[in-house]
C-alpha cells in the first residue's frame, strides 16, 4: 500500500510519520526497493526500546527512531505534517475511545494531499466499519481497502488498484487522502 502511496506523492521530499513502528516491518523494506525510496524523510515513533533499536538499524539515514509514546503528540513534533501517515497494527490494540481520538487528530498530522494508511483485524466484533465511518467524519477520504492478506486493494466503487505492497497480515488494510 506504501508503494500506492509514494506513487502518488508529488515530486520533492515525502515526509513519512510511522506510529507504534515496531521494527518498522510495515514501511523500511518498502522504501528500499521504491524508487521514490530516497525522497523519504520521517520519523517512526515505538515505545519499545528493543523494537526501536532494531527499526533503527534497518533505517536508512534520513528516517530517524525515537521511543516515544505515540499516544502523545510530542512524538509527532518536527515531524508533520506528514505526506504519508502509518497507523499500522495499532487499532486492534487499544481501547475505542482511543481509536476514535486517533482518528479525529488524524487532519492535524497529514499533510493536504497526504495519504494515511492504517491496518486492523476483522475478527469478531469487526470494529472496521466503525472506524471508516470515524476516518469520514474527521474529512479523511477513503480511496481503498485490501479486505484480507494477498488480495490486492479494492479501490472506491470495487475496481482493483494495483502496484501495491502488502502492509502486513491485516484482515483490512485502509488507504486514505485527506
Amino acid at each position: 500500500m506504501q508503494a500506492l502511496a509514494l506513487d502518488r506523492a508529488a515530486p520533492g521530499p515525502v515526509r513519512l510519520l510511522s506510529l507504534c513502528a515496531g521494527q518498522g516491518r510495515d514501511v523500511l523494506p518498502g522504501l528500499a526497493r521504491h524508487p521514490r525510496g530516497a525522497d523519504v524523510r520521517g520519523r517512526l515513533v515505538e515505545f519499545d526500546p528493543g523494537l526501536a533499536g532494531a527499526a533503527r538499524a534497518a533505517a536508512p539515514v534520513a528516517v530517524e527512531v525515537v521511543v516515544a509514546d505515540a499516544g502523545h503528540t510530542a512524538a509527532c513534533a518536527g515531524a508533520v505534517p506528514a505526506d504519508l501517515l502509518l497507523l499500522c497494527g495499532i487499532f486492534g490494540n487499544v481501547a475505542d475511545e482511543d481509536v476514535a481520538r486517533t482518528v479525529a487528530a488524524v487532519p492535524s498530522l497529514l499533510a493536504t494531499g497526504g495519504t494515511a494508511i492504517w491496518t486492523r483485524h476483522r475478527r469478531a466484533p469487526d470494529a472496521t466499519p466503525g472506524i471508516r465511518a470515524w476516518f469520514a467524519a474527521a474529512g479523511v477520504a477513503e480511496t481503498g481497502v485490501r479486505r484480507r492478506a494477498g488480495r490486492g486493494l479494492v479501490g472506491r466503487g470495487g475496481r482493483a488498484a494495483g502496484g501495491l505492497h502488502a502492509a502486513g497480515r491485516a484482515g483490512a488494510a485502509l488507504l486514505l487522502r485527506r
